[in-house]
Order: C-alpha cells, then structure tokens, then sequence
C-alpha cells in the first residue's frame, strides 16, 4: 500500500520548517506530498548545490517512497501532453485516483484524405460541458491497416497538421512503426505494440526515438511481466502493458480478472518490476458485429467496464454521443476525488443580460447544483443573477441541516460580492425553496429594506414560479 502518513515521510525532509515550500512545518509539507498538493522539487534546500551531499540520500529515498505505486507514463508534449498511469489504490474510496484514463479515437492510412481530416477534426473539437468542466477526447491512435510504411506516415502527417492531441502510432510491423516515428517522434507518441514476434526491433525504436511503448502479449500475465523486465532492463521504463481485452464471452471474464490482478499486483503487493499503466481496448467490440448501433452500443459496454476495472488508457471508435457520452460521465464521476465535494467559485455570476429589473437567485457552489439552477435558467432564457454561496461544496439542503448555510453567511455573500440592493429595482433576492426557513431571519437583519422571496424548492419549477410570483409585489 502507498505511505499514508505524514510523520513517516518527514523523516526524509530536512526538517528546518524554513517555510520555502509555501507551508509553515515540514510536516505541513509531507502532508502535502501524501495528497499530491505538493511536488519534491518545492523543497528549495533538498536541491540546494550547497547541501547536495548533505541530503542526496534523503532525497532518493523520498523520490522512491512517494513515487505511485502505477508507475506515470507521459504520452504528448505540451498543454495536451497526458498522464497515463499514476494511481496509488486499487479502490477509489482508499484515497483518490488521479488521472483519468485517456480516450484515444482511431483513425486508418487506408481512410480518403477527406474523410481522414473530417474525422481528426471531429475528434479533436468534441467536447461535453458536464458539472462545470468541458469534457474531450485526449488522443488519437493512428491505426495501420494498409501495412505500407509511406502510406502510414503521410496518414501521421495529416493527422498532425490537424490536431496537437497526442498520438499512438499502432501496428505490428516495425517498418511501418519507424515510418511513423521519423515525421512524429518530436511530438512524443506511444507505440503500440511490441509483441514475442516483433520485440526486439520495437524495443529498438522505442530507445532510439525515446517514446513510450506498449507491450502486447495478451492473455498471458507471465509472459507480459517478462517482457516487462526485459525493456526495463534495456532501460526502458516509459512502458504500457497490454494484456488483452476480450470483447465478449469467456476471454472477457479474463481480460477483466487480468486488469484486477495487474492493479493488485502494483497496490498491494509492491511488485515494481510489473507496476506499469495498462491498455484496454473496447474497439475490440466491433469484432463482435458490423451494425454500427450494436457496434457502437457494446463498445461503451466495454469502455465504461474497464474504466471501474483499472484500465489506463483505452483506444475507441464510436464517435456517436450515445457511445461516448455516458463514458464520459462514468469516467468523470470516478475520477472526481471523493474527498472533495465538486464545487464552484462562490460569487455572484449573470445568466443571460440581466438589468437592474432582474431577479436576483442564489445557491450553493455545490457544482451538481450551481450548474443545474443555472442550466435552467438559462434554458428558459431567465436573464438573472445567480450567487453561490460558499457551503465547501455541499448542496442546498444538507447544508442548512450542517449550518454551512445560514442568514449571517448569505448576507456576507452579497456583500463581499458587491451586491447593492438600492441598486435594484426590486430590493429583492430568491431563496431555494429548501431555505425557506432563513427568510424571515433574513428580512430581520436587512431591517426589513430587502425582500427574501422563496422560491421552489425544485429549480425546473422556477418558469412557473416566475409567471406567478415576479416581479415582486410592494
């Protein structure tokens, strides 16, 4: 299991409490390291030249204790550069997991180059507003169906001059891999796959051109570990394994057993020689069957599945939303630390134009919430201000049971948002229906200038609620 306590890392510190790394103990800051609030190279005296023999044990023994137990495998270059791997539990509710499993979407050399640019572009623009975050597709896996070198490496060429996402490069044929690599190395793709065919030339071009590569020896975890420690013995550590993915029957029920054991086998038993990122693959769905629905349908089976099993990136086909989009909310669902209520920027925010006639709502910056109340206001073109208050992101309802939210507090909200009711020309704010009870207390401590308007307690009742209640009456 990864080191869970602060006191066990500040042994490794220098233990100064100098403060340099922004936290006032250095136990503050191992604190940090645990959670990943905090980077080793923050601890200014650890890389000091003056105290480089005085602390150059502590620091490679810190940098090996606190590196995660799935080693991070960096695919790309830049700001779309992406973490595969890096996780630190088997089970979400242990700590946290980091980062998210990569999307890859496909494309072929054998594909027209029109289709082929329609296709980048439509992967590289796709994106999903979900709870305040936009959601995407990460990279693309340039595919090799043709077999032919030149073919492969002008499909890579126009796939670069059409998106900056990072690339996979996949096929089995070294060749085709080397014509690949010559016009893309600079951009850092990942190469899949080395195989027990074709190892030792993939091997070759993955310490040549310094990429990252995947091994693929599929159903067989002894001879995928094996493999492992051969390209880390040749000094390759920037390693994906691919153990397989089954798309139906059986074999699935392996492939599935495999990806638990290989997250296990990093976790919880400290195999470092076998801790690398893993690759699923539900484009294997479309084995299966030729009807895009069907094909398309499965394939999101398979992706949402591997994603609660430990896959760490993935390679898919289906670009239809019915595919991608309950993927994208699976994913983004597991993904969000469990520790930490998604929530937003408390302050005062406009939806749509609002004038000094519109109505004033507030909220939580409980994200599920904030996002909802907005969401349909905005649908029903309400022109509005909306303010969220700062509950540490909890929801309307739970926060006035905890006192997260009260009267005092929704009054310092307004105000530390600037909010001038003489301004208005209603002198009036809406309280969620759930808050109903503040509205009298809050009257009070306006001394009765400023009008607290309940509203429903259901924000898509709020057009309703709209035609019978506003404006205000004096």
């Amino acid at each position: 299991m990864k080191e869970s306590s602060p006191l066990n890392l500040y042994k490794f510190l220098p233990q100064t409490n100098c403060g340099e790394c922004g936290e006032q103990t250095c136990m503050a800051f191992a604190a940090g390291l645990i959670a990943r609030e905090r980077t080793i190279e923050e601890c200014k005296p650890l890389f000091e030249e003056k105290n480089q023999k005085k602390y150059a044990k502590k620091l490679a023994s810190l940098k090996e204790v606190i590196a995660p137990e799935v080693a991070l495998v960096y695919v790309g270059v830049g700001d779309q550069q992406q973490k595969v791997g890096g996780e630190d539990v088997m089970y979400r509710h242990q700590m946290t997991f980091f980062n998210k499993p990569p999307f890859a979407y496909d494309v072929a050399d054998s594909m027209a180059e029109a289709d082929l640019v329609e296709r980048v572009k439509l992967i590289d623009t796709w994106r999903k507003f979900y709870i305040g975050n936009w959601e995407g597709v990460e990279m693309v896996a340039v595919r090799s169906v043709t077999g032919d070198p030149d073919k492969f490496a002008k499909c890579v060429k126009t796939v670069m001059a059409n998106t900056k996402k990072p690339l996979i490069l996949c096929s089995f044929d070294p060749k085709v891999l080397k014509a690949g690599l010559e016009v893309s190395a600079e951009t850092r793709p990942l190469i899949y796959a080395a195989t027990k065919d074709n190892w030792k030339e993939v091997a070759q071009l993955a310490y040549d051109y310094k990429v990252p590569v995947t091994l693929s020896v599929p159903f067989d975890l002894d001879g995928l570990k094996g493999m492992a420690i051969t390209f880390s013995e040749m000094g390759l550590k920037d390693l994906v394994l691919d153990p397989g993915t089954a798309p139906n029957g059986e074999k699935l029920q392996e492939s599935l057993q495999n990806f638990i054991k290989l997250r296990r086998a990093a976790t919880e038993e400290g195999q470092k020689d076998f801790n690398y990122p893993v690759m699923a693959l539900p484009i294997n769905a479309w084995m299966t069957s030729d009807d895009p629905v069907r094909g398309a349908y499965w394939e999101s089976i398979l992706a949402a599945t591997f994603v609660i099993r430990g896959a760490d990136i993935m390679i898919r086909h289906s670009m239809e939303p019915h595919s991608v989009m309950p993927d994208m909310h699976l994913r983004f669902n597991i993904y969000t630390d469990p520790r930490t209520p998604v929530q937003v920027k408390p302050g005062l925010n406009k939806v749509g134009n609002p004038t000094e006639d519109s109505p004033i709502f507030l909220t939580t910056n409980f994200a599920l919430t904030y996002y909802t109340v907005e969401s349909d206001l905005a649908s029903n073109n309400i022109d509005s201000y909306l303010l969220a208050v700062n509950t540490d992101g909890i929801g309307v309802q739970a926060s006035v049971a905890g006192g997260q939210i009260t009267p005092s507090k929704i009054k310092d909200a307004f105000a530390e948002a600037g909010v001038d009711f003489e301004k208005t020309s209603h002198k009036s704010f809406i309280l969620p229906g759930m808050a109903a009870k503040f509205s009298g207390e809050l009257e009070d401590l306006y001394q009765f200038k400023v009008k607290a308007l309940v509203g429903p307690e259901d924000s898509g009742r709020i057009p309703g609620w709209m035609e019978k209640q506003w404006p205000p009456k004096k």
